[in-house]
């Protein structure tokens, strides 16, 4: 009996552990197609800017001050186009980011079909946008603006669930 109370609290020590480096999340929109669908099973790193820090194309998941229908705290998950002192410009269809168009072959379309002026980003903020150009809530929109680096929960690593597509997300 002795044996399985210890092996129970090894566990669960080990979990408490995992937990404080990795965060089980489930993609609930689709504005990261075709990278992530809706219901993909991914991990966080929850410690993957503790020592560094965020870089172009990583996918981040971070708070905003959106609510979602329940009001609760929407969560959103996109990928890091412009990081402090970067400039991004929309034009013609591409994103141009310090004056070079980004090739951008994982976005949905191809191309981003909306226009925007050149901006810089500010220090300590990050120019996010999804995949699926035409159907995301990004940096683009005044709702939610340039991200605050503390504001990331953190970066995708790891898809879990659907099987077929098990593997590190790049």
């Amino acid at each position: 009996m002795k044996g399985w109370i210890k092996d129970i609290a090894v566990a669960l020590i080990i979990g408490v552990l995992i937990l404080q480096f990795v965060k089980p999340t489930i993609v609930k929109e689709h504005s990261m197609e075709p990278t992530l669908e809706e219901n993909d099973y991914i991990f966080l790193s929850k410690q993957a800017y503790r020592f560094g820090e965020p870089s172009h194309g990583d996918i981040i998941v971070f708070h905003t001050n959106l609510v979602q229908a329940n009001g609760d705290e929407k969560l959103l998950i996109k990928r890091v186009i412009g990081l402090p002192g970067d400039t991004i410009e929309i034009k013609d269809g591409n994103v141009i980011r310090n004056g070079d168009a980004l090739d951008e072959t994982y976005t949905l379309e191809g191309y981003t079909a909306s226009q925007m002026d050149e901006i810089t980003v500010p220090e300590d903020r990050l120019f996010v946008m999804g995949d699926n150009r035409q159907n995301s809530i990004d940096s683009r929109e005044d709702a939610l603006g340039y991200i605050a680096v503390d504001q990331v929960l953190g970066k995708a690593v790891f898809r879990l669930y659907p099987f077929n597509d098990l593997g590190l997300i790049r």
